[in-house]
């Protein structure tokens, strides 16, 4: 009798998956590399990873349907004569006409401003849309220039200087030709059906000394009336919150690696930046350091999906949050109702990401005139609004279940953490110890 030994299960590589077997035969057949939209989907260290502890006996919790629990937030109060006042800490993230449809930008003002917080223009200009259905908004003073004149400077309540992305962190952005039609190419006064390149630096100033000369000439223009806030990837965040508050930021913007962009290399998503979490406590520390927190505002994006999201990153010690995928997929981004077209392109709702293509079939991230009909911006404003009124809420219930009347009294106290990766980024304990790794040197 011949005995054959039981055959090994296959096993796949841990290191060379699916995705990355796949992504070589595309390297190999094509010789170029894979450009997409959206923020780093690698598995990173997140909100996830944090608990909040709640009230007990040693604490005494609010009565969730009696008790006020305060929500507002007034943004730029360090210098500018008009500062920003937001009913919520969660403002609609800078994406760009261009990137998106003209209904798309339209639906973002109207969902902020139901909601009484602020949305931001991105690269490419003010579309009249968008200024005019947005009762906050601020305009994004990028280093392209794209789209940028005096006149829509002034008419905007704040200016954010754009140094930097969380999604790449010390790089340009794209938009390619299929999406530059009449109107994008006249805002951005270049040729249509043109790929067109953002510089990754400001053409004008190359350091901190020149920021602060740069922010001193905005607000010049403005009369010293709008908020100047600074935006920087997450890549160094001690140091360049420090910087901007020294150049005279009135407001810090720090956005981690799960910040999402309209088009960029995924080597760079992937590979470059920090995650959220890691950035929030070292900003908050350079703030505390300079005796300028809650001076000047912090505002962290990148990843933030719901109420215990914004609860967390206001606990950690932020002003605000800033949300940019999440509000597009509240719009009708990657909605399963398209899932047939998502296929004919390749993919599958949920994880369309080819947005630099201009063929989205929710007529978000294009600028084809057939699909951009499928926006009803009236519509998606709403459907932003209600996201924007559960995240809300949601933050609220965890407030009043941890004691506090306001979302701004939460701190680091309230939190624990499930991993010791988690419990070092954010500075509070592992849970169930009173270790946090890395304070007093263990």
């Amino acid at each position: 009798m011949t005995y054959r030994n039981p055959p090994t299960t296959p096993r796949k590589s841990a290191t060379f998956d699916d995705y990355t077997l796949s992504e070589i035969r595309r390297a190999a057949a094509t010789g170029i590399y894979d450009i997409r939209g959206a923020g780093a989907k690698r598995k990173l260290p997140h909100f996830d990873d944090l608990l909040f502890l709640g009230a007990s006996i040693s604490r005494y919790p609010l009565e969730g349907y009696r008790e006020r629990c305060d929500t507002s937030v007034v943004l730029g109060s360090r210098h500018a004569k008009k500062p920003i006042e937001l009913n919520i800490p969660i403002t609609i993230a800078g994406m760009s006409f261009g990137s998106l449809s003209g209904p798309a930008k339209e639906a973002l003002g109207r969902g902020a401003t139901l909601s009484g917080t602020s949305t931001t223009t991105g690269d490419g200009g003010m579309t009249e849309e968008e200024r005019g259905h947005s009762k906050q908004l601020v305009y994004q003073y990028l280093p392209s220039r794209y789209g940028m004149n005096l006149r829509d400077l002034r008419r905007a309540d704040a200016i954010e200087v754009v140094v930097g992305q969380g999604a790449k962190p010390g790089g340009g952005g794209m938009l390619l030709g299929q999406k530059i039609s009449d109107r994008v190419a006249e805002m951005r006064t270049l040729p249509k059906g043109i790929d067109q390149r953002s510089a990754s630096r400001h053409p004008d100033w190359t350091g901190p000394d020149d920021l602060e000369i740069k922010i001193l000439e905005l607000r010049e223009i403005t009369d010293w009336e709008k908020p100047i806030y600074v935006k920087v990837g997450g890549a160094r965040p001690y140091y360049d919150t420090a910087l901007a508050v020294k150049a005279g930021a009135d407001v810090v913007v720090v956005d981690g690696m799960q910040g999402g962009t309209a088009a960029t290399q995924e080597v760079f998503i992937e590979n470059v930046g920090q995650p959220t979490l890691a950035c929030i406590r070292p900003a908050v520390q350079a703030l505390q350091d300079l005796g300028m927190h809650r001076k000047v505002q912090l505002i962290v994006s990148g990843g933030i999906r719901n109420g215990a999201d914004v609860a967390k990153a206001l606990a950690l010690g932020v002003d605000a949050v800033s949300i940019g995928t999440a509000a597009l997929v509240a719009l009708g981004d990657n909605d399963p109702r398209w899932e047939a077209e998502y296929n004919e392109l390749g993919t599958t709702s949920g994880a369309y990401d080819d947005w630099h293509e201009g063929k989205d079939p929710a007529g978000i991230t294009t600028q084809d005139p057939e699909l951009m009909k499928r926006v009803d911006p009236v519509a998606a404003g709403r459907r932003l609004a209600n996201y924007l009124k559960v995240m809300t809420l949601e933050a609220q219930t965890i407030a009043r279940a941890c004691g506090k009347n306001s979302l701004h009294n939460l701190e680091p106290e309230d939190l624990v953490a499930l991993t010791i990766e988690a419990a070092a980024m954010a500075g509070v304990p592992l849970a169930g110890t009173n270790w946090i790794p890395g304070k007093n040197g263990f």
